[in-house]
C-alpha cells in the first residue's frame, strides 16, 4: 500500500499517528508495518489498488477492526487498548463518508443525517432536524429533508452521506473511496466539497482512493 499527502500547516500538532500496524485475515497479510502521521488541519490521501488494505487501515483507525500489532494515537491517546466505552468517546472525534454511502433506506433524509445526533446526544427531534437541514444546505441540498434515499441520485446520496459525516462537527473526516460509483462530473463536485469541508470546518481529512485523478 502506498500513500501521498497534500500537506497543510506542517507546524501543526500531530492529530493522528499510526505506528507499525499489522492486520491479517488468516493467511492474508493485509497490513504489514503500516505507518501514518497526520497533522491537525492536514489533508492526507492514501492511494492504492483494490485489496491493498486501504479500507482495513481506516477501520482500524476508528476501532471497527482490532489490529494484530502496532499502535494508533489520536491527539496523543493510544486507542488500540481502550475498552469499548472509552473508544466510543474517541469515535465522536471522527466523521466518515463510507464508500457506498451507507444510508438507511427506511429513514428519511433528515433522519439519516441526524442518526448520530440521536444516538449520542440528548437533542430533541426538532433540534436534530434543524442541524440536519443546516448541514444539507452547507452541501447545496435544500428541501429534501422528507425524501427517502431511493428518491435521490447517486451524487445526491454521496452529499447526504457527507452531511451525516459532519453532523456532529467532527475533528477528523475519513473518506472511503469518495468518488466510487459516480460519474466524472459529480466526482469533481465531491472532490470540491472535500476541499470545502477542510476550509469551512478546519477539519483534519484522510481520504483513501484508487483514483489518482481524484
Amino acid at each position: 500500500m502506498g500513500g501521498f499527502g497534500l500537506i497543510m500547516g506542517r507546524n501543526s500538532p500531530i492529530k493522528l499517528c499510526v505506528v507499525n500496524l499489522y492486520k491479517s485475515f488468516g493467511e492474508n497479510h493485509v497490513l504489514k508495518g503500516c505507518d501514518l502521521e497526520v497533522q491537525e488541519g492536514e489533508s492526507m490521501v492514501v492511494i492504492g489498488g483494490s485489496g491493498s488494505g486501504k479500507t482495513v487501515l481506516i477501520k482500524c483507525i476508528i476501532g471497527l477492526l482490532q489490529p494484530d500489532k502496532g499502535k494508533i494515537y489520536v491527539d496523543g491517546l493510544e486507542i488500540t487498548s481502550l475498552d469499548e466505552r472509552k473508544l466510543n468517546e474517541v469515535r465522536k472525534k471522527f466523521g466518515m463518508l463510507f464508500q457506498g454511502g451507507a444510508l438507511f433506506d427506511s429513514l428519511r433524509i433528515w433522519e439519516n443525517v441526524g442518526f448520530g445526533l440521536r444516538r449520542h446526544t440528548q437533542l430533541n427531534e426538532e433540534e436534530i432536524r434543524r442541524i440536519a437541514s443546516e448541514k444539507l444546505r452547507l452541501l447545496g441540498l435544500r428541501d429534501i429533508e422528507d425524501l427517502m434515499p431511493a428518491e435521490l441520485s447517486g451524487g445526491m446520496k454521496k452529499r447526504v452521506s457527507l452531511a451525516r459525516a459532519i453532523a456532529m462537527e467532527p475533528e477528523i473526516l475519513l473518506y472511503d473511496e469518495p468518488t466510487t460509483g459516480i460519474d466524472p462530473i459529480m466526482a469533481d463536485a465531491i472532490n470540491g466539497l472535500i476541499v470545502q469541508m477542510r476550509e469551512k470546518l478546519n477539519v483534519t481529512s484522510i481520504a483513501i482512493t484508487h483514483d489518482i485523478k481524484s
